[in-house]
């Protein structure tokens, strides 16, 4: 099985950064785990609509430029639907059984995601309606997915 995060922008804190490698490296025994990160669209703080759009285009660009047709999208969104830990694992277990060996995760950056992004997305997962900064979000998925792994082995760890 392989799992990929699809991100936008660089992690630039190094308490981040050592999370997500712990998490790598105990997801290693479960799957093949790689974060893929894209550049940022640099943009001055005051946009106007048009100009955001331009924004999210050209990062949802960089974005489905590293998703293959066969990987199963999951696209982190506000409005996506929100899952229990538990309702999480069963989904990907049950992916998994279909036949679906290929998962991304997509985080958008800043200003969110493009709608071709949304469209290409099999499914949307949201983490509830706080604002969280998207450096903070990967550690969180990645807890998330290893934690869902944990419970697919009926490991304590869930507990």
């Amino acid at each position: 099985m392989n799992i990929k995060l699809v991100v936008v922008g660089k992690l630039k804190e190094k308490y981040f950064a050592a999370a997500i490698a712990e998490y790598c490296k105990r997801l290693s025994r479960f799957c093949k785990f790689s974060l893929v990160e894209v550049r940022d669209e640099k943009a001055p703080e005051s946009l106007s609509l048009a100009e955001m759009e331009q924004v999210m285009v050209k990062e949802g660009e960089r974005i489905l430029d590293k998703v293959s047709d066969r990987e199963y999208v999951f696209a982190l969104a506000i409005n996506g639907q929100q899952l229990t830990s538990e309702e999480f694992a069963q989904q990907i277990k049950d992916l998994t059984t279909y036949g679906h060996s290929d998962l991304t995760f997509i985080i958008g950056g800043s200003l969110g995601l493009a709608p071709a992004v949304l469209q290409r997305a099999d499914a949307k997962l949201s983490f509830g309606k706080f604002t969280l900064p998207h450096q903070l979000m990967r550690v969180v998925l990645c807890e998330q997915i290893y934690r869902a792994f944990m419970i697919n082995s009926n490991s304590p760890y869930h507990k």
